[in-house]
């Protein structure tokens, strides 16, 4: 963590799951928060809203990344402070519970881990894929390592395929 900033980093992980689509959503609740909002999608979330990236800069003020920078590139992002994976797919959970670091976002993730960030994963999943086993594993996996995710009992049910809200204001407040 670095202390001489006027705000606090908040490295917001974006999954391609419907809440991307409002992902601006979450970054004015971050922001209101007091949180310096720098914005991570995976590779799919990018192709979602590859039209909104220049939009999604201005916004947040710094680049908006999607892939692995070259060894000789410099980084262009503050280091975090805390790690919020919103809205985190089933996918996305599965592969970093398992310490799948194959893109960007999930390499940033798994770090964040072992520097010991605050992390807080917000999923979007729909009953179906919540009935599959791997899900209990990996999410009991994650809670062990210390993220805190905001699923089933003091978080949020899985809802009906092709439904669902999602509350990017609790996943905001979850990070105090």
């Amino acid at each position: 963590m670095t202390a001489n900033r006027d705000h606090r980093v908040l490295y917001l992980v974006c999954c391609a799951a419907p809440p991307a689509l409002r992902i601006t959503t979450g970054i004015h609740a971050a922001q209101a928060a007091g949180w310096d909002v720098c914005l991570i999608l995976t590779p799919y979330a990018h192709r979602w809203l590859e039209d909104d990236v220049t939009t999604l800069h201005e916004l947040t003020g710094h680049p908006v990344r999607h892939q692995y920078k070259l060894p000789q590139e410099p980084d262009v992002l503050p280091p975090p402070d805390a790690v919020l994976v919103a809205p985190a797919t089933f996918n996305t959970l599965n592969k970093w519970a398992a310490g799948t670091a194959d893109t960007l976002a999930l390499g940033l993730i798994t770090e964040a881990i072992g520097l010991g960030l605050p992390i807080v994963a917000l999923p979007h999943i729909n009953a179906a894929q919540a009935a599959h086993p791997a899900l209990d594993r990996s999410v009991a996996t994650l809670r062990g390592a210390g993220v805190t995710v905001l699923l089933g009992e003091g978080g949020h049910d899985p809802h009906a395929p092709q439904q669902g809200t999602f509350p990017w204001q609790e996943a905001i407040g979850a990070l105090a």
